[in-house]
């Protein structure tokens, strides 16, 4: 077992892909877009200029940055009502506390969302560590976010494991040299994923069961 875990949230710890996805399509409607139902994937788990330049590419005739916080006032305005957990969250959070390994969230959403949504489902106390898309100069798929957060764990990156659910995420997991485990949410596992993971799991609860048994 590793010394540490380091988990994306929106689609891994939270059904919240699905959010962001009706969001974008909603807002891009209100702004008079017309919505690109390829858009949601291409932007999903990333962060900052990298963000930016997504919704430059799909929608050029808008400022990117308006595009993105009419999203994100959306989002916000939609999880002040509940917050979807997915399944196996708390048992694979408590898995790794009662073993000893250290526990970071790496989420490419602002900070302030990531503290909300832990602190109302309850699993705050978890972590030890909590890594926002913000922090860092490069976002997903850039490993920029999982070297923050490992190095805040005081642990190297192979002696991590990143959960992750989107192609963003794997990619950025991998190229930071940690053991990347896939959960998929909306992106469907393609052969480029599968090698770059360390094993793809239908939950978190499988995933964990598959560390019990030595398998990651």
């Amino acid at each position: 077992m590793k010394k540490g875990a380091i988990f994306d949230m929106d689609g891994l710890l939270f059904d919240t892909e699905r959010l962001y996805r009706d969001s974008w399509m909603i807002r891009a409607t209100e702004l008079g877009l017309e919505p690109d139902p390829e858009f949601p994937k291409a932007v999903c788990g990333s962060s900052g200029e990298l963000m930016l330049e997504i919704i430059r590419q799909y929608y050029p005739d808008i400022e990117p940055e308006i595009l993105r916080d009419a999203c994100i006032e959306r989002v916000n305005e939609c999880l002040k009502a509940a917050v979807p957990e997915k399944p196996g969250v708390h048992e694979i959070l408590s898995f790794m506390k009662e073993n000893g390994v250290r526990i970071a969230v790496a989420s490419s959403s602002p900070i302030e969302t990531i503290q909300s949504n832990l602190e109302r489902t309850g699993i705050l106390s978890f972590f030890d560590v909590i890594t926002s898309g913000q922090e860092v100069e490069k976002g997903k798929p850039e490993p920029d976010i999982f070297l923050l957060a490992a190095q805040r764990l005081e642990l190297e990156p192979e002696d991590c494991y990143v959960f992750e659910d989107g192609s963003n995420g794997i990619h950025a997991g991998a190229a930071a040299g940690c053991t990347t485990v896939m959960i998929p949410d909306l992106t469907e596992p393609n052969e480029e994923l599968k090698n770059l993971t360390a094993g793809i799991y239908d939950s978190l609860m499988e995933a964990k069961e598959a560390i019990i048994r030595g398998e990651i």
